[in-house]
């Protein structure tokens, strides 16, 4: 016993020995700039620097500035206090570090705290964070919106892609304001049609929207794959704290060589679009990127103290298990304070509701826990999801820290995990190891009680059949069908994008097993009419596959990627099915809030392609059919009673379609949703 426990002590003594004392660092001060009693005070946390200057600008055209040189506490946190309050004075730090003199050329960092951001539109990211007293903004009793994650209707979108095409009627295209517009068929008023109750923004953190020129090099990277030189999603963060200035700016393109973000209206505006909104019961989520930081800037954390912030390899050279260049540290008690007040800012600051995390797998599960535990505090009901790759894959590890996360099991059970050779449900196949078993199990939330099953409860899964990542379901499915081979061009774009009437009922079919399965339900921008992304052509881009289907459109901030809303009114019917089965899913909480034993699945071996089970509620019984063989209708006896039709292979609602026969057909690729009322 004595010797085990010596043992013990001795392991314990080596791991300290071991341990990197900068985690040992760790300071509550304020950090970045703030405003109060007259002074303005400046502080960065740089542990492993040797000297940080501070620098303040006039104007942004100022190329030299004022510089002051900051004091360093034990906690590895530089400070410095200016007299006066500086509201909209811009700044940065230049951070030197051992075996480095005040001779040696070094950028103008970003403060990590900086609450707006002013920003010389180059790829070299020069940016200069502002100084802002923040004033009470008019919330006129705005507040989160508190819902049950299985209620959750999302629709991922991006800002700029919602009004950005002349036929959203904006005023404003590709803004904060333009969203929420009054008029026109774009922004808010396309969601408000819908019926959805909350949007999930991609990233709206300042972000680098301009990557490495074409064929350049920097710090050994070719830029081979880039010809747009832009990173339209944004996916690139450079401040966890600022909104994009970008979409406060109206601008028809992102102009090069100009300042942007000068007088941080960006920050008012995010504020009046997340209270417009609210307004309308619909909540506001942020795709947020805690990984990684922007690749190719020279102005952010890598310069600050690569040691402290980043995941480094023996050499000393930044692992990159996002892919991006750079992963976050996020393990480091001073990384976590980081992301943890970031969440936190934009809860309190700007009333979000709710959060998707970029490649959460790369932050670590402490950090997972203080996030879930700090924001829950401020909002019992804020919606926390996982993408849970990077670094591995684990939605259900999300899950047992009671987080959501995206479920890729029902999109690839459903429609396949690719168009070519991995074709899955609703084109009459079975991708990997799906089976009928498998479908059942995600209408009922991919529980992980069943064989398979990833969830501790169908909230924390987010079902869904698209996202901005890869082909659009609309074109996944021509691909499928054959009826646009990969890589093929693409001659007619209003021809294209208008469904045949095969493609129509496969979208239905998919639409419909979504909507009506537990858990969390998301669909991406444009779904709702099958948007196809045909690349733009632009003969000043060398891009040979321009004119054909785009699975990755991340770096297109053109048509390709603005919602084209005459192809929303060309497939009107498919936009009103989607309409119908929100409206179906909202109106009967049975098909968000079923338990287990409240669904019963039929048993329909005659038909291997068919699904079918029965949901009961206090006074109503549902029937669920769906056919997914390409020629054979299901014959379907229905039990007793006088059934209403309210979805049949055309039209989805609240409203009875008719009644149905003793024996339901099923047509090929359709499904039908039947109700009637229970007498007790």
């Amino acid at each position: 016993m004595k010797t085990g426990l010596a043992f013990l002590v001795l392991l314990v003594n080596s791991v300290r020995a071991f341990a990197d004392p900068l985690d040992s660092l760790f300071s509550v001060k304020p950090l970045g700039s703030s405003v109060a009693g007259g002074q303005t005070i400046f502080r960065v946390f740089a542990p492993t620097a040797s000297r940080v200057v501070l620098t303040t600008f006039s104007r942004l055209e100022d190329s030299v500035g004022t510089t002051y040189p900051m004091t360093r506490d034990s906690s590895g946190v530089w400070e410095k206090s200016l007299a006066g309050e500086k509201s909209g004075l811009t700044y940065g730090y230049r951070v030197y570090h051992h075996g480095e003199s005040e001779q040696t050329p070094k950028p103008l960092c970003l403060d990590p705290y900086a609450k707006a951001v002013a920003t010389y539109t180059t790829y070299l990211g020069q940016r200069r964070a502002i100084v802002v007293k923040e004033r009470p903004y008019d919330w006129q009793g705005d507040s989160w919106i508190r819902r049950d994650w299985r209620d959750l209707i999302i629709y991922e979108m991006h800002i700029r892609d919602m009004t950005a095409h002349s036929s959203s009627g904006a005023a404003h295209p590709g803004t904060y304001a333009g969203l929420i517009e009054d008029g026109g068929t774009g922004g808010i008023n396309h969601v408000l049609s819908l019926g959805v109750n909350t949007v999930e923004l991609l990233p709206v953190q300042e972000f680098a929207g301009i990557e490495l020129p074409y064929r350049d090099s920097l710090a050994g990277r070719f830029n081979t794959w880039n010809p747009y030189e832009r990173n339209h999603w944004g996916y690139m963060t450079s401040s966890f704290f600022a909104p994009a200035a970008f979409y406060a700016e109206d601008w028809k393109e992102l102009r090069r060589n100009v300042w942007m973000g000068e007088n941080a209206v960006a920050i008012t505006q995010f504020k009046d679009m997340v209270k417009a909104f609210h307004r309308k019961g619909i909540a506001v989520m942020m795709d947020v990127v805690y990984n990684h930081v922007s690749e190719f800037e020279l102005s952010n954390l890598k310069q600050i103290d690569s040691a402290y912030y980043f995941r480094l390899d023996a050499l000393g050279r930044f692992l990159s298990e996002s892919g991006c260049g750079n992963d976050l540290k996020t393990e480091r008690p001073m990384v976590r304070r980081m992301i943890v007040e970031s969440v936190l800012y934009w809860m309190k600051e700007y009333h979000v509701d709710g959060f998707r995390f970029d490649l959460a797998r790369l932050i670590d599960w402490n950090t997972v826990d203080e996030i879930a535990r700090r924001a829950r505090r401020v909002n019992p009901s804020v919606v926390l999801v996982a993408e849970p790759w990077g670094g591995g894959y684990d939605p259900a590890g999300f899950s047992r820290h009671g987080w959501g996360a995206w479920n890729d099991q029902i999109r690839n059970g459903v429609k396949g995990q690719n168009p070519v050779d991995g074709k899955g449900w609703i084109f009459g196949a079975w991708q990997g190891n799906n089976t009928v078993e498998r479908l059942e199990s995600y209408v009922n939330g991919t529980l992980a009680r069943d064989a398979g099953g990833l969830f501790q409860k169908p909230g924390h899964s987010v079902n869904y059949m698209e996202s901005h990542d890869d082909n659009t379901l609309g074109d996944f499915i021509r691909i499928g069908l054959g009826d646009v081979k990969p890589g093929q061009q693409v001659p007619d774009i209003d021809a294209n994008a208008r469904l045949t009437p095969l493609q129509l009922k496969l979208n239905k079919l998919c639409a419909l097993l979504l909507l009506t399965s537990r858990g969390a339900t998301m669909i991406h921008e444009g779904q709702e009419f099958a948007r196809s992304k045909v690349i733009a052509v632009d003969r000043r881009i060398q891009d040979p596959r321009q004119g054909t289907l785009d699975a990755n459109s991340y770096n297109k901030d053109n048509e390709t990627n603005y919602l084209n809303f005459g192809h929303a009114r060309a497939n009107a019917d498919l936009v009103n099915y989607y309409r119908g089965l929100i409206a179906l899913r909202k109106k009967y909480a049975v098909f968000r809030r079923a338990s287990y034993g409240d669904v019963s699945f039929l048993q329909l071996k005659e038909y291997p392609l068919a699904l079918g089970y029965s949901l009961r509620d206090r006074d109503r019984e549902f029937l669920v059919l769906m056919n997914a063989d390409s020629s054979r209708e299901a014959r379907v006896a229905m039990p007793e009673g006088t059934w209403t039709v309210l979805v049949n292979a055309k039209d989805a609602g609240v409203t009875a379609l008719g009644q149905a026969s003793q024996t339901v057909i099923v047509d090929p690729k359709t499904g039908t949703v039947l109700m009637k009322t229970v007498r007790r």
